[in-house]
């Protein structure tokens, strides 16, 4: 089976990947098989393997370390800038024979090379799970969600974020007309855009939501850590294996930064930003207070 972890970005689907990656049956695309063309295939063949040994400290963010990547440079080199950098999400039109070629071979490859029963990937921003879903058309989805505050309190602080530059110079193309108006009714508050972009591809993982689709919410895997990321396995038809278990136990699952706009943000820019999210934070169980 192939699977894809997503969401929005700052959402904690790094987190669900990189536990989900402990697993001795799941295959996934190093890092190093991202920064590197020609990547050794004894480091394709053994990165589930070496993700589970070296050190736990050797593997964390925040430091050069060997880990699950999104390959964006790897799939822009293989595939095409379209997967890694799209204005909009990607929908079963955009699979032209090439394209749909390319990302099969990029992915079966690799799969192949592993020798896992199971392989996955993971994608931020746009869902692209229609071009995947007409690509790959037995594979599975799970949607990590968190509160739009606190992804856009997170954007904000990001060097990669482009918002700064307007809807004209960020990742997601022109805002819909009725998110354009709220904008421009703000005086084009930074914070509010960071929101709007939440909406956006909220709005589109609405749209893009299939058969064979999960959504965790990030604030309830970190409530309780060992219930949700057994409700995952179970998705994927992976066992909760004594080898996992040593995978899992690496992990630190914290909540202090979880609701961080509370104190990042003025109680002015909660209340805009609450007040434009309320509609999508309702929808996916997130209280307004």
């Amino acid at each position: 089976m192939l699977s894809f972890v997503i969401g929005t970005g700052r959402c904690g689907s790094t987190l669900v990947h990189e536990v989900l990656a402990r697993h001795p049956a799941l295959g996934f695309v190093s890092n190093l098989d991202d920064r590197f063309a020609h990547c050794p295939s004894l480091v394709r063949r053994g990165a589930n393997t070496l993700y589970r040994r070296v050190p736990a400290a050797l593997t964390r963010k925040g430091r050069p370390r060997f880990a699950p990547s999104e390959a964006y440079r790897a799939l822009s080199r293989e595939v095409s800038p379209l997967l890694s950098e799209p204005f909009r999400d990607l929908t079963a039109e955009d699979a032209t024979p090439w394209l749909a070629d390319r990302l099969r071979r990029f992915f079966l490859t690799r799969w192949e090379a592993a020798g896992t029963p199971q392989y996955s990937h993971k994608f931020t921003g746009w869902p692209r799970t229609g071009l995947l879903r007409e690509v790959f058309p037995d594979a599975r989805f799970v949607h990590v969600v968190r509160d739009g505050r606190a992804v856009a309190n997170s954007w904000l602080q990001m060097p990669w974020w482009r918002g700064h530059l307007g809807p004209g110079g960020w990742h997601f193309g022109p805002l819909p007309d009725r998110y354009a108006e709220e904008w421009e009714a703000s005086g084009r508050s930074h914070v509010l855009l960071a929101g709007l972009a939440w909406k956006l591809l909220m709005d589109a993982y609405t749209s893009a939501s299939c058969d064979g689709w999960l959504e965790v919410r990030y604030e309830d895997l970190l409530a309780d850590p060992r219930k949700h990321v057994e409700l995952i396995l179970d998705f994927l038809d992976l066992p909760w294996t004594p080898a996992f278990e040593r995978g899992f136990a690496r992990h630190t699952f914290t909540s202090g930064r979880a609701d961080a706009y509370r104190t990042d943000l003025t109680p002015a820019q909660q209340s805009m930003l609450t007040r434009s999210l309320e509609p999508h934070l309702r929808a996916h169980g997130y209280p307004l207070g």
